[in-house]
């Protein structure tokens, strides 16, 4: 029997390459689609490293309907996991055009080329942000939806278009995923997070303190309702977020499902920043400096997920610890200090 064949947009991201390993493991055929705007091609060879397949990679971008043509025509897809898109908050503030064109017009593209080839199942990586600054604890499905930037709205308008052609046409079937606080890397240590620039998240921001590449953390803000008054986040090891795309695509389509489910996905707890610094110290050896500075606008004090709907539907849980996140983020960034960088396979 052949294998299924998923198409993952974007999966030379953080996010996307490791759900791209657990699809080989559990038996898909993947190809890859990215533009190369913000990832590396030498992930395609640590993921030919670690599963022990290469993926068919096509460099293009989401937006270029002709080439998505092309490529619908050549494989017979099955589904598609759709991550390709901008996603720094505070960039979507400065250039909210930019991410409108990126993550909705990227998405039009997408699902108009599904909707002519005949492929009508997607599993969306969407985000916590569509949530905004709710003061409802923890956040559930049923939640609120109010985001608070151009990031989250765009985010949002895509979740809605999905759930319209979902409603308009016989067949379609989708999956909205929405992440917490993703961080973590492979075990192996070959693939983790490398963001561009200046990192806009607490985790990696972290890694760069104790390998020696920033002198050391600003955590904006110390005087939340919280335990130790720093932050609360729900932070889910990236391993686990990819088994939990293996399991959206393997449920996409089970009898008894509705066409379109809205799903957290979270270990739901949360962790305190200074929980965060105190777990990588002990898992790196290293002292991690960090000033208190002041609060960032649009900050919530706590966000967490209720994952009850994961449970039930995916039958997925989150698994690894916050030790285990933060000692495989040290084992990646320790062996890649600058991340792909000039790197070989």
């Amino acid at each position: 029997m052949p294998k299924p064949v998923a198409l993952l947009t974007g999966a030379t991201g953080y996010i996307g390459s490791h759900t791209c390993v657990e699809l080989i493991a559990a038996g898909w055929q993947v190809i890859v689609l990215d533009n190369l705007s913000n990832s590396s091609p030498v992930v395609i060879d640590r993921i030919a490293r670690i599963s022990g397949v290469r993926p068919d990679f096509i460099q293009a971008d989401v937006r270029d309907r002709s080439r998505l043509d092309r490529v619908f025509s050549t494989y017979a897809i099955d589904a598609v996991i759709h991550f390709a898109g901008l996603k720094s908050v505070g960039e979507s503030v400065a250039a909210p055009l930019r991410y409108y064109d990126h993550n909705v017009t990227g998405t039009l593209c997408l699902l108009d080329a599904m909707r002519e080839h005949d492929v009508r199942r997607i599993v969306f990586s969407s985000s916590a942000t569509v949530y905004g600054m709710s003061g409802e604890m923890p956040l559930t499905e049923e939640s609120r939806l109010a985001p608070s930037n151009p990031y989250g709205r765009s985010k949002l308008i895509v979740e809605e278009m999905i759930a319209d052609i979902v409603a308009a046409t016989q067949g379609w079937r989708a999956m909205l995923l929405r992440y917490f606080n993703p961080v973590g890397a492979h075990p192996s240590g070959t693939m983790g997070e490398d963001p561009a620039g200046t990192p806009n998240n607490l985790m990696p921001y972290i890694a760069q303190v104790a390998v020696g590449r920033r002198p050391r953390l600003s955590v904006y803000g110390g005087d939340y309702a919280t335990p130790d008054g720093t932050g609360v986040r729900d932070y889910i090891h990236v391993m686990d977020l990819a088994a939990g795309h293996v399991a959206a695509l393997g449920c996409i389509g089970r009898k008894g499902l509705p066409p379109l489910s809205r799903i957290n996905l979270g270990t739901g707890r949360g962790h305190t920043v200074l929980d965060v610094v105190r777990a990588f110290e002990a898992a790196s050896g290293r002292a991690i400096p960090f000033r208190i500075v002041a609060r960032r606008p649009g900050d919530a004090a706590s966000c967490y997920a209720g994952v009850t709907l994961a449970h039930q539907v995916l039958g997925w849980k989150a698994m690894r610890s916050l030790r285990e996140m933060c000692a495989d983020t040290w084992r990646w960034q320790a062996a890649n200090p600058h991340g792909y960088s000039d790197r070989a396979a």
